[in-house]
């Protein structure tokens, strides 16, 4: 039987004013919970409270109502802590350190690991899923192109040893090729490291063809959640991104 590692139970975030008031309501009365070696697509038309879901397990948006459980135990989320924790978290954007290195920025990931000799053998085994940065690695990271910045950050958030990744729009601003490589080496990820991943993506085709179970947001709540490939069964996902 799989472990469930991770936990967003019956999460509310509120940015702003109360809602009343003018504030929105992110997510309300959210759940969401990935087991061991899974890989969980959040989908749902824009402003649905994908990313917000990342953020709020990564401690990044507050939560007013709700918990994360880590290996069925509360967790008070604090950003700069979960790394330590097995939980890695990869923004949307291809957020490089532009004026470093891709080496020197892999090195910053390393920076929750509790023994700092692993750093090295922590990179390589990386590279060895990335072999395209190899050849890239005292580039400066601003120059390098948008589909290996986007797996400079993934790599840069695999050495930290996670048990689950984050990854918040890999597709983002890339070509289809560059695209399906991208997600190939997402699926490579969770086969050879057991890795638990949760993707929040647009690009609907491609994710479903990866992940064992999908959420479908609409208007901060849970509209569907079902196996990857039961999702585009009926209309249920038309009716979602068409009544945003």
């Amino acid at each position: 039987m799989q472990e469930t590692l991770l936990q967003l139970k019956n999460a509310s975030v509120q940015y702003g004013l109360p809602a009343q008031a003018g504030g929105v309501k992110a997510l309300d009365d959210v759940s969401v919970a990935i087991d061991e070696g899974e890989i969980i697509a959040l989908m749902g038309p824009n402003g649905s409270g994908k990313t917000t879901i990342l953020k709020a397990i990564f401690g990044i948006a507050p939560l007013s109502h709700g918990e994360v459980l880590w290996h069925e135990e509360k967790l008070i989320p604090i950003a700069h802590e979960m790394a330590a924790r097995g939980i890695a978290y990869v923004p949307q954007g291809r957020q490089v350190f532009k004026h470093l290195t891709a080496y020197e920025n892999l090195e910053l990931g390393c920076y929750a690991l509790p023994n700092r000799k692993d750093t090295k053998r922590n990179i390589e085994e990386a590279l060895k899923i990335f072999p395209a940065l190899k050849e890239k690695l005292n580039v400066k990271a601003g120059l390098l192109s948008g589909g290996q910045q986007q797996m400079l950050t993934i790599a840069r958030g695999l050495v930290c040893d996670p048990r689950v990744l984050l990854l918040d729009e890999p597709s983002l601003g890339l070509s289809p090729k560059i695209v399906k490589e991208v997600f190939a080496l997402i699926k490579d990820i969770n086969a050879m490291r057991r890795i638990a991943i949760i993707v929040v993506e647009h690009s609907i085709k491609s994710v479903l063809e990866i992940a064992h179970r999908a959420y479908v947001l609409s208007r901060g709540r849970i509209a569907i959640h079902k196996a990857a490939g039961d999702v585009l069964e009926n209309d249920a996902l038309e009716k979602v991104f068409l009544t945003a």
